[in-house]
């Protein structure tokens, strides 16, 4: 195993490493300093005389790690940089499942995945009580990631000490959402009926009963009324529904 490291802030190659192992254990290893082999096992000691006296073996391998590597690491970098530097913000919401349920800040779309999210109270970070999933990849190579905080115990009045603070690496500005409950995604209490093929059906499954079994001289007329009356009450509850 062999390598070499590169600081692209101070563009300065740092030592790099030249070793081998064996079963599991270290075998023998280069010495940049003095351009001498290292054997930490008695089994070593004979390859360690012998690539000692290889002196164009042992400058190759100090100029691959001072000068090759280095140039290697900087130029496949400078490469993929658009992408390893790229940051996207993502999109922050905050989803309840029922009124007594934790609220969770979810963030989606950000990327790097070196992100943090948080809940705070009066600016301060907050860690008794909250639930912080793990960061989790998209489908685009974005990532996603919630954290939960109950609010059950919490007066209405002090929410608004409450936000939730999303930080991407690379950025200096955070996200902030204060907590809200008109800003609070849910599908508790929300009707699952059709507003317009469910309100079809019943319009023609009304007139099949209206209209009776031809064999039977149709339907009665107490009947009838009846059915019109009842039809009435549910065709203006589902206008009422349909219009929220």
């Amino acid at each position: 195993m062999y390598g070499c490291e590169w600081d692209d802030e101070t563009d300065v190659g740092n030592s790099g490493f030249h070793q081998f192992g064996y079963d599991g254990e270290d075998f023998i290893s280069f010495d940049l300093k003095t351009l001498t082999w290292i054997a930490p096992k008695q089994q070593a000691v004979i390859t360690k005389h012998k690539w000692d006296k290889d002196k164009a073996y042992n400058d190759y391998w100090n100029n691959y790690h001072n000068q090759l590597c280095p140039e290697w690491i900087k130029k496949y970098v400078s490469f993929g940089r658009s992408s390893l530097q790229r940051t996207v913000l993502p999109s922050v919401s905050l989803l309840q499942k029922t009124p007594s349920s934790p609220v969770s800040c979810h963030a989606t779309g950000f990327y790097p995945n070196r992100a943090e999210l948080v809940w705070r109270k009066d600016g301060e970070e907050l860690h008794e009580g909250v639930d912080k999933g793990e960061i989790i990849t998209n489908n685009d190579g974005t990532f996603q990631m919630s954290v939960d905080l109950d609010f059950s115990s919490v007066t209405s009045e002090d929410w608004k000490r409450y936000d939730c603070v999303f930080q991407l690496s690379g950025l200096n500005e955070d996200i902030v959402t204060k907590l809200d409950k008109n800003a609070i995604k849910t599908n508790w209490g929300k009707p699952s009926i059709r507003s317009d093929g469910g309100k079809k059906q019943l319009i023609l499954l009304s007139f099949f009963y209206l209209g009776g079994d031809p064999s039977s001289g149709g339907c009665p007329d107490v009947l009838r009324h009846a059915y019109i009356h009842k039809l009435s009450i549910i065709l203006s509850c589902c206008n009422e529904i349909s219009a929220k």
